[in-house]
């Protein structure tokens, strides 16, 4: 497969900066295998799925991850921005960082620096002790644990993905915007975007028809905005992302489709955390490691019966995906519909719900 099979043209006009209110009013196309497209709105989900269905969704909180700072060595300063990445330990964190060709191992950075130095434990100064391709260096923290997330989230700013970043300033609006309303655990640096649509008025009503809920964890790094810079897709390789998946809800989603239930992933992270867990055999298991599987055309699905998404941006991993899901001329027919009738794409855009291609 070659790059080029995945891309498309996208006009600035369908890029959403700003999410639907309320959450459940944005627009879902449904894309099911042999039957003509449906254009639908999120608050049409219950009616969708029946008694017995399980929603799976990611209940990572995003952190706000991206820091401005000034790069010392010696007498030199340098203005500079890292993106935290994914954290290593309790004082490390792997960051992209700009401009990544004028920064050195052992350099020092200053993040948020304030001019009096009046608050020591809120200070967030780092030693790059590593610098890998494109930008991407291992920070090394004066703070740990608890102190530096406390700092991170004092000076840090929330991640905005580049194509909202590039046309609009970030606002306070966002820190709410860009987090599920069922998040919980701290660690992304890019929200599981699919999940943003929910509200708790949408989670009534679809207990009430009796589909289940089921969380589980994906931290997601910003390695899911790099572009695919590899013109054959077998040679691109994904960035690591941490996950867990408990044992009790592996029982749950065993027990859901062994009674003839159907696993629906909200969102990508879920669905890649959830085919990582599960075994050739079908069986769904605990799962607490990373995962960097990188799913195309030609996987053979394991778990996910459904899932649901967001847009996506051409030539990437995600687009990959959901053409290896509902199938490649499907997506492009889909893709075509909702950039023909005005469907919002990306972060904050429209969904669609895309049942499994046999």
């Amino acid at each position: 497969m070659q790059l080029s099979d995945f891309d498309f043209h996208l006009p600035d006009a369908n890029i959403a900066l700003r999410p639907a209110i309320p959450r459940d009013s944005a627009r879902l196309l449904l894309v099911t295998p042999g039957e003509a497209l449906r254009d639908l709105k999120v608050s049409d989900l219950p009616g969708l799925l029946r008694a017995g269905d399980i929603l799976v969704l990611n209940d990572t909180k995003v952190i706000p991850a991206r820091l401005k700072g000034v790069r010392h060595r010696g007498e030199n300063r340098l203005l500079c921005e890292a993106t935290l990445h994914r954290r290593l330990s309790p004082h490390r964190w792997s960051a992209f960082m700009r401009p990544g060709k004028r920064l050195a191992v052992g350099d020092r950075v200053v993040f948020g620096e304030t001019s009096d130095r009046a608050c020591l434990l809120g200070a967030l100064d780092a030693t790059i002790t590593a610098k890998g391709e494109g930008g991407e260096v291992t920070l090394s923290f004066d703070l740990s644990g608890p102190d530096l997330d406390a700092a991170i989230a004092e000076r840090g700013a929330m991640p905005l993905p580049p194509y909202i970043a590039a046309k609009r300033a970030q606002d306070e609006q966002d820190r709410t915007d860009y987090q599920t309303v069922y998040a919980q655990e701290d660690g992304s640096v890019a929200a599981p975007t699919a999940g943003l649509h929910f509200t708790p008025q949408l989670f009534e009503r679809l207990a009430a028809g009796g589909v289940e809920t089921a969380f589980v964890t994906l931290h997601v790094g910003a390695g899911t905005f790099l572009p695919v810079k590899t013109e054959v897709v077998a040679e691109h390789r994904m960035h690591p992302e941490w996950g867990e998946v408990d044992a009790a809800t592996a029982d749950r989603l065993n027990a859901v489709r062994a009674a003839g239930g159907r696993i629906v992933c909200v969102g990508t992270t879920s669905l890649r955390l959830l085919e990582s867990a599960t075994s050739e055999d079908g069986v769904i298991r605990p799962f607490m490691d990373e995962t960097a599987i990188f799913i195309t055309p030609g996987y053979r699905f394991r778990a996910a019966d459904g899932l649901m998404t967001n847009f996506h941006l051409p030539k990437s991993t995600l687009f990959m995906l959901v053409s290896a899901f509902a199938g490649q001329p499907a997506m492009r027919d889909a893709y075509a519909h909702a950039i023909a009738t005005g469907y919002r794409f990306y972060s904050y855009g429209d969904s669609s719900l895309l049942w499994r291609a046999a």
